[in-house]
């Protein structure tokens, strides 16, 4: 027997347990592509294929839509796939059985208080209709977290700076021995988990995010870090603590998403201690440029983000918003660049972005990753510019 067999669809639908209807409805969709084709014409699979299908499967059991799962999977012709996929499904799993717990918890609760009352609390009702919509929800923040990992991998893979920008960005505030650190946005942890080996025990690193997904899962994803780390879930316009209570707050990549900048700025200075630092990081107008050439060249329709996050607040505006804020304004500069050599990495970070992009793209996905290797024929790889850097704002 060879060690990679090859099955017909009716081998593949009856070893899997499914319909050849649905294994055939998926290759339709895009999402289950088969390995190859028979002389005769006959669709083929391999053991490989199985595991794709189990992920589907399991994306949709736990909601996500077709052009969802499209997206997820665009990449998984990858060996390395079956850990990160397995990997994904476990953390969306254990948060689909808190949200159902909840749900239990909440039914329960409800229909206890209607047998002994025989009355219906309609608030408690309405409570309930908010606690199952959450599912949603847990979707939403998966996808932002996946997102940020996506657009963080394709940095690391590809670039060029040998020193990468956690560690760059960590470099500018050493010393941190013995100061009291506050992450707005923390996004994944990154900043922290790509220092590991560098943080002081007595750092107390407190991080924040508006997101309650985004903090249980950098909290979890930061166990067994060496360091004192805090976790809470805020606004970053409204910061919950004291006057003059941190060393240092840095906002890595987050000023831009915000409404009432001035307000948020007005925050940090507040809490920060006198002679507290405050570092921001933030891009410039020419940052990952060539991707948005790239996607207009393939339709003219594709916006990657409804604003320029760098009209906001960018390297070349930033001083200035700043300079209002603060004693003294540093800018610093980030020097690298990308050469990207896998349409299908280039692919997922295009499709992780904030515009239109899933709605002119989601059924021309083969399409779309063969314009991108035709790019990339010439040199093997697509040159993309970096400009990102920091500023170093002094209370």
């Amino acid at each position: 027997m060879p060690v990679n067999p090859y099955y017909t669809s009716g081998q593949f639908a009856k070893k899997a347990n499914v319909s050849i209807r649905t294994v055939r409805y998926y290759d339709k969709q895009g999402l289950l592509k088969p390995s190859g084709m028979s002389e005769g014409g006959y669709r083929l699979y391999t053991d490989s294929d199985f595991a794709k299908l189990q992920k589907i499967l399991s994306l949709k059991y736990l909601g996500f839509s077709l052009d969802e799962i499209r997206s997820i999977t665009i990449n998984d012709n990858d060996n390395d796939y079956v850990e990160g996929s397995l990997r994904l499904q476990l953390n969306l799993i254990r948060k689909r059985i808190e949200h159902l717990k909840l749900v239990e918890q909440t039914l329960t609760e409800t229909s206890k208080l209607v047998t002994e009352n025989q009355s219906v609390d309609w608030n408690k009702i309405l409570h309930l209709i908010h606690i199952t919509n959450m599912e949603r929800s847990l979707v939403e923040q998966y996808k932002d977290a996946a997102n940020i990992n996506i657009r963080i991998g394709l940095h690391k893979k590809y670039t060029k700076n040998p020193t990468g920008w956690f560690q760059w960005l960590y470099g500018l505030m050493e010393p941190l021995d013995g100061k009291s650190v506050l992450e707005l946005g923390c996004g994944n942890g990154e900043l922290w988990r790509a220092n590991r080996n560098k943080l002081p025990a007595d750092t107390k690193i407190c991080l924040s995010d508006i997101s309650e997904g985004m903090i249980r899962d950098v909290e979890e994803g930061l166990k067994g870090v060496p360091g004192s780390f805090s976790f809470e879930v805020f606004d970053c316009r409204q910061i919950p603590k004291p006057d003059e209570s941190f060393h240092i707050v840095t906002a890595n990549h987050v000023l831009f998403y915000l409404t009432n900048l001035d307000g948020a700025l007005d925050q940090v200075q507040r809490v920060l201690k006198p002679e507290g630092v405050f570092y921001c990081s933030t891009y410039g107008s020419d940052h990952m440029k060539e991707i948005s050439q790239l996607v207009k060249e393939f339709d003219s329709r594709i916006a990657l983000s409804e604003v320029n996050l760098y009209d906001v607040f960018g390297l070349e505006n930033g001083e200035e918003i700043l300079k209002g804020h603060f004693r003294s304004v540093e800018k610093r500069d980030y020097m690298d660049y990308l050469e990207v050599s896998d349409p299908g990495a280039l692919m997922e970070y295009i499709l992780s972005c904030h515009g239109n992009q899933q709605e002119y793209l989601s059924d021309r996905y083969e399409e779309f990753r063969e314009f991108l290797k035709k790019k990339m024929e010439k040199k093997g790889f697509i040159h993309i510019t970096k400009r990102a850097g920091a500023f170093i704002c002094r209370k």
